[in-house]
């Protein structure tokens, strides 16, 4: 198969993902199925490949089998060998072809680009080429949710998981009112938290700190469901995308609008893209990086395995624009922290400074550039 070049000459080459690839021959098959049984069957085994941290070429052993995979049977064992053969599985072609459904099938293709399976995320992190941002430059992450809206640990279950992983601080980031989907949190429910927040924070007494943040969404005139002042008693504002997501038509006054907004400080998870789902919202990308640059305002890579927005191809633009960034996991509980990972391997991918990435910046000077933007 043929390398993929980063975005330059100049930079190390990433190959091709192979548990990605499988991966996405396994979703195929899926969505041929007419039984939904078969259908969720072989969605848990291209799920299980991705989640491997180690490529599917080390798992063949002695005599050729593979290692036993939890969630993959006898029948995605046989495509997994095909695409180790040849890259490609005639098995899963023959049934796309028979389906009735290929054209969905190859709509569904197009949106899986540049996303990395864990074994290539922990590949790229250690592999001595690639520039960007190591994990031990990684001070914290600021974006996570907690059961005070969609996520399920505790806020000392966050500051725990963030402290194992090293970090020195973290941002709650739980969703705002406006987002009922999410169950947002209201005000009321905001300054109860952010009591708590100060009360950890004494306990921990300067060994860790949680910062107050919120993810505002981005209503579809650009504005924030939240108002000047409600946005400012939180010390970060991330800015989202959460609705017309598989629109056709052209955005970029919205997120332009969101990203000149003088209370935001990140513009996250930027398209809302869901692998093999959505393409997100569709904008002049370059203009949103060019006004974030001169606002001020950090891009995010949101390192969910399933969203990995920005990619490292729209990340290079961003950085090429002037952009800082900041790399998150978007965890909704505690084992979801290393998602982090992911973002900073595309970080990495893109050739991202640490210099560039406000999460890679020491507590006192990261706080500097919230309080400016307020």
């Amino acid at each position: 198969m043929v390398a993929e070049p980063v975005s330059s000459d100049t930079r190390p080459r990433r190959f091709d993902d192979v548990n990605a690839v499988a991966a996405g021959f396994l979703r195929d098959l899926a969505y041929a199925q007419t039984s939904e049984p078969r259908m969720f069957g072989y969605k848990r085994a291209a799920a299980a490949v991705l989640a491997l941290e180690r490529p599917l070429t080390s798992l063949i052993q002695p005599g050729g089998a593979l290692a036993k995979v939890p969630g993959v049977g006898p029948a995605s064992e046989r495509v997994i060998f095909e695409v180790l053969d040849g890259g490609r599985s005639p098995t899963v072609d023959r049934a796309v072809a028979a389906s009735g459904r290929a054209a969905d099938i190859e709509r569904r293709r197009g949106l899986r680009a540049h996303f990395l399976s864990r074994a290539e995320v922990l590949r790229i992190l250690q592999d001595a080429r690639f520039s960007g941002p190591a994990l031990s430059d990684y001070q914290g992450d600021l974006q996570m949710h907690s059961e005070w809206s969609d996520g399920l640990p505790s806020l000392a279950d966050i500051a725990a998981g963030c402290l194992e992983r090293g970090y020195a601080y973290a941002a709650v980031t739980d969703h705002s009112h406006g987002l009922k989907i999410a169950h947002g949190m209201s005000m009321a429910e905001a300054a109860a938290q952010r009591q708590a927040i100060e009360r950890l924070n004494a306990d921990y007494d300067g060994r860790f700190s949680l910062i107050r943040g919120i993810e505002a969404n981005i209503g579809p005139d650009g504005a924030l469901d939240l108002s000047p002042d409600e946005a400012a008693s939180f010390e970060l504002v991330l800015a989202a995308p959460h609705s017309k997501l598989r629109r056709g038509e052209d955005q970029t006054a919205r997120m332009l609008a969101a990203v000149t907004n003088p209370r935001v400080h990140v513009l996250a998870h930027p398209r809302g893209r869901i692998t093999g789902s959505r393409a997100g919202v569709i904008a002049d990308w370059d203009a949103v990086f060019a006004a974030a640059a001169h606002e001020g305002v950090a891009i995010e890579v949101d390192g969910d395995p399933s969203r990995q927005d920005l990619d490292f191809t729209l990340a290079d633009r961003a950085l090429a624009a002037g952009c800082m960034f900041a790399l998150d996991s978007d965890a909704h509980s505690v084992a979801q922290l290393r998602y982090a990972d992911t973002a900073v391997a595309h970080a990495r991918l893109a050739g991202i400074p640490p210099e560039r990435i406000v999460n890679c910046w020491p507590l006192d000077r990261l706080r500097g550039w919230l309080n400016r933007h307020h």
